[in-house]
C-alpha cells in the first residue's frame, strides 16, 4: 500500500524523525511533511516535477501529495517532521485545503529571513523533542502553532505561483478559492463559466487570470488535478484505465490518456506497470537509514544560542537549605519609600483605595509627598494679609499616618528667602500645634535636586535657626525618576527592584501611581513608560508585584546567594528566587532589555531546593510573577497595544497582572524536595507557613 499513516509521539501532533534516504519509492501519507537536509543532497520528486535539494535547504510536501527521494550522496543526512494537519484546522478553519510550498530550484533563494526563521521553528521543535523538559508539549504545541502561521503568511501555494497576491488579501482570497472549489469537485463535470458565475467574474476575464496566475489554462489545470490525483489509483487499486479515467473526471479514456502522457511522459498503463508492485517488493526498494535525534540538534544548536530552553539542564541549579542552621539577623528596610505625587491628588477616593491597598499588601515605611508648599504659597500670595490654609494638607497627612506612613515633604519651592521663611514657620506652627512638636520633627524632609544652591543654603539656614537640621534628606539620598522608559512597564523591574534592595542599593524611589506628563507626547493611555508602581488607569504593573515579594520576607537570614535568598520569621520560611543578569545595577532602554536581547544569562532557571531537618508540617504557597503572569505590559502587547482600552479590556488587564499561585503540602521529613522555575525577567516566592496542630 503506497498510502502511509503517521505515527506520531504520544500525546502530539507532531513525529521526527533523523535519516540517511538513499531512496524511498512513491508514496503519500496523511501528514504534513517538512525536509530538513542537514548534509549532502537529495532528490525530491513530486507529482510531476523533481527538485535537488541541498544542504541547509528545505521542502515541503503536503498531506496525500504523491512523491519519492533519492539521492546519490551516501552521507546524506535528513530531518523529517510530519506534522498532522488535524492540529492546524483547530485553529485556521480552511487548513486542510490550504498548501505550503518552498523554493529549492533558485541557487540562494532559501538564503532569505522567512526561510531563517523556519529552520528556527524546526530547530526548536526539534530541541524540546530531545530534550523534554518541563512542558515540553505545551511548548511543542505553541511552537508548531507559531510555524504553522509562519507557513501561512510567507509560503502559501499561491504566493508560489504569483508573488503580487501577498499583497492583495482580497485576490489571494478569491483564487484560493477557485482552487479549492477545482480541488473538491475536479471528479465532476467543471466548467470556467460555473466559477466566473461564482466570483461575478467574465469569463474571459477569469480565463486570463488563471493563465497568467497558474500559467496554465483552466482546462489544463483542470485536467492536471485530475491526472496528479489518478496516480493514487493506479498504484493502490486494482481498477481499470477506464474505471480510474471516468472517476476523476475525464469524459474518455483517450483524453486521460493524452493528458497522463503530457504530464508524465508515459500513459497510465505504462505508469503503472513501471511503479506498481506487492508490499514485499516495496519495502525491500527502501534504502533508508534512521539516526539518533541527539545527532541532529548538535548540527542545529546555531539556531538555537538564543532559544532560552536549549541545554535547560545545564540552568538547573541546586539549592541545600538546612533549617537547623543559625540565623543572623536581617535588618534591610525593603520596604523603604514610595512617591505618593501631588499632595492635591492625595484624598481622591481611588487613590485612598489604592495607598490602603498598597500598605496591605507592601507597607512602606515613607510616603514621598509633592506640591504642599506651591499649593500653599499660591493662595497666599493673591492676599498675604491671610493665613495659609493647612486643612486639606493636614487631612491628606492624617490619612496617611493612619496608614502607618511616616511622611517625607518635598520642599521645593520657586519663592524669595522672606517667603520661604514665613510658609515654613507658618507650616511648623500649625502641624507641631496639631501633632506635637516631636511628631512633625520625626518627619522628613526633602530637598530636590533641581533647586539651586542658592535655594539650598537658604533653606538649610532656615530650618537651621528654627528646627533640627537633621530632619533634612539630601537630594543625593532620595533619587526620584526623571525620565519616561517603557522598560518601567515591563518584567524587567521585577529582579532589577529585588536585585538591588536585597543588595542595599540606594534604590530610585517609585511613584505609586503613574503621572500624566503632558509635556511627553503619548501613543496610549495605558503604558506609556512612567515610573509608576500601578497605572493611572489602577493595573497593577510587574513592580509592584516585586516588592509584594519583598515584602514577605523574614527578619532572619537563613541563606543568600546571587539569584535567591532564604530569610525566617516566627517559625515560617521564605524563599524568594529571582533571574539575574550581570547588568541588574541599572535600567537599559526597552530595546536592550527585550528586543536585542542585550543583557545576559536573563534565561529561565529551574531549582530543585532541598529542605533538610523539617521537623513540622509546612503549608507550601508558591507566588510566580514574569512576563506571563504577573505582567499586564505583555498581556496589552499581545491584544495589538491598543491606544484606548473599554472595561472589559481593562479587567482583563488587571487580572492578567496578577501573580500565579499554587499550594501544596509537606509533610515532616529529613529531606523535603521543592522543584520550582524562575522565567526570563522574574520572581518565585515560597512560603512554608509551620501547620500548628
Amino acid at each position: 500500500m503506497r498510502k502511509e499513516y503517521t505515527e506520531y509521539i504520544a500525546g502530539l501532533p507532531l513525529n521526527i524523525a533523523f535519516a540517511n534516504i538513499m531512496e524511498y519509492p512513491i508514496h503519500w501519507h496523511d501528514s504534513i511533511e517538512i525536509l530538513f537536509v542537514l548534509k549532502g543532497t537529495i532528490d525530491l520528486k513530486m507529482e510531476t516535477e523533481t527538485y535537488n535539494v541541498e544542504e541547509r535547504e528545505i521542502e515541503i510536501i503536503n498531506s496525500n501529495e504523491v512523491h519519492s527521494l533519492k539521492s546519490k550522496d551516501k552521507d546524506n543526512r535528513v530531518l523529517i517532521f510530519n506534522i498532522d494537519p488535524n492540529f492546524f484546522e483547530k485553529y485556521y478553519k480552511d487548513a486542510k485545503d490550504v498548501f505550503f510550498y518552498t523554493n529549492s530550484s533558485i541557487e540562494g533563494i532559501q538564503e532569505d529571513e522567512n526561510y531563517y526563521i523556519l529552520r528556527k521553528y524546526l530547530a526548536m521543535l526539534l530541541c524540546e523533542i530531545v530534550q523534554k523538559h518541563d512542558a515540553y508539549e505545551d511548548i511543542v504545541e505553541e511552537k508548531l502553532l507559531d510555524m504553522m502561521f509562519h507557513l501561512l503568511n510567507n509560503f502559501h501555494y499561491l504566493f508560489y505561483e504569483e508573488e503580487s497576491l501577498r499583497e492583495d488579501e482580497v485576490q489571494l482570497e478569491r483564487y484560493h478559492r477557485i482552487v479549492k472549489y477545482i480541488s473538491n469537485n475536479y471528479m465532476n463535470k467543471v466548467s470556467l463559466q460555473d466559477i466566473a458565475k461564482k466570483e461575478f467574474l467574465s469569463s474571459q476575464y477569469l480565463s486570463y487570470k488563471i493563465k497568467s496566475t497558474f500559467g496554465r489554462s483552466f482546462n489544463d489545470f483542470l485536467n492536471l488535478i485530475r491526472v496528479e490525483e489518478s496516480t493514487k489509483l493506479l498504484l493502490d487499486t486494482d481498477k481499470t484505465i477506464s474505471e480510474i479515467s471516468e472517476e476523476v473526471g475525464f469524459s474518455h479514456v483517450r483524453y486521460y490518456n493524452k493528458h497522463f502522457k503530457t504530464n508524465y511522459k508515459l500513459t497510465p498503463m505504462q505508469y503503472r506497470k513501471k511503479y506498481k508492485m506487492d508490499s514485499e517488493k516495496l519495502e525491500k526498494m527502501k534504502k533508508i537509514k534512521f539516526y539518533d535525534l541527539e545527532e541532529a540538534l548538535s548540527a542545529v544548536s546555531h539556531y538555537l544560542e538564543d532559544y532560552d530552553r536549549f541545554n535547560y539542564e545545564s540552568k538547573t541549579i541546586r539549592l541545600d537549605i538546612d533549617l537547623f542552621e543559625e540565623l543572623e539577623p536581617w535588618d534591610v528596610e525593603i520596604e523603604n519609600i514610595v512617591d505618593l505625587g501631588q499632595v492635591k491628588n492625595l484624598l481622591k477616593e481611588e487613590n485612598k483605595r489604592l495607598i490602603e491597598e498598597i500598605q496591605k499588601e507592601i507597607g512602606f515605611k515613607y510616603g514621598l509627598l509633592h506640591g504642599i508648599f506651591e499649593e500653599s504659597l499660591y493662595s497666599y500670595l493673591k492676599d498675604t494679609s491671610g493665613l495659609i490654609n493647612w486643612r486639606e494638607t493636614q487631612r491628606a497627612i492624617s490619612f496617611l499616618m493612619k496608614q502607618e506612613f511616616i511622611p517625607v515633604i518635598d520642599m521645593g519651592m520657586k519663592y524669595s528667602r522672606e517667603e520661604m521663611s514665613f510658609v515654613l514657620e507658618e507650616f511648623f506652627h500649625y502641624f507641631m500645634n496639631y501633632y506635637g512638636e516631636d511628631l512633625v520633627c520625626s518627619w522628613k524632609y526633602f530637598i530636590p535636586s533641581n533647586m539651586s544652591e542658592e535655594y539650598i543654603k537658604k533653606l538649610e539656614e532656615i530650618l537651621d535657626e528654627n528646627w533640627k537640621r537633621d530632619m533634612v534628606i539630601e537630594s543625593e539620598e532620595i533619587k526620584t525618576f526623571q525620565d519616561f522608559n517603557t522598560v518601567y512597564d515591563t518584567s524587567y523591574m521585577i529582579p532589577y527592584i529585588i536585585y538591588n534592595l536585597i543588595e542595599k542599593k540606594n534604590l530610585t524611589v517609585f511613584k505609586a501611581v503613574d503621572e500624566v506628563d503632558y509635556r511627553v507626547k503619548m501613543d496610549n493611555e495605558i503604558f506609556f513608560g512612567d515610573s509608576g508602581l500601578v497605572t493611572n488607569n489602577y493595573i497593577k504593573k510587574s513592580s509592584y508585584y516585586a516588592y509584594f515579594l519583598l515584602s514577605q520576607l523574614g527578619n532572619n537570614l537563613v541563606s543568600k546567594g546571587e539569584e535567591y535568598i532564604v530569610t525566617e520569621k516566627d517559625g515560617d520560611y521564605q524563599i524568594l528566587l529571582f533571574s539575574h543578569s550581570e547588568n541588574l545595577d541599572f535600567i537599559p532602554a526597552y530595546e536592550e532589555a527585550f528586543l536585542n536581547r542585550g543583557l545576559k544569562n536573563t534565561i529561565e532557571r529551574k531549582f530543585s531546593i532541598n529542605i533538610k531537618n523539617m521537623e513540622d508540617d509546612y503549608r507550601v504557597i508558591k507566588y510566580y510573577i514574569n512576563n506571563k503572569c504577573g505582567c499586564a505590559y505583555d498581556k496589552w502587547n499581545s491584544i495589538g497595544r491598543p491606544k484606548r482600552i473599554d472595561k472589559k479590556e481593562l479587567e482583563i488587564l488587571r487580572d492578567s497582572s496578577r501573580p500565579k499561585i499554587l499550594l501544596s503540602y509537606g509533610k515532616k521529613s529529613a529531606v523535603h524536595n521543592i522543584v520550582a522555575t524562575v522565567e526570563e525577567y522574574g520572581g518565585t516566592l515560597i512560603i512554608l507557613k509551620k501547620v500548628h496542630k
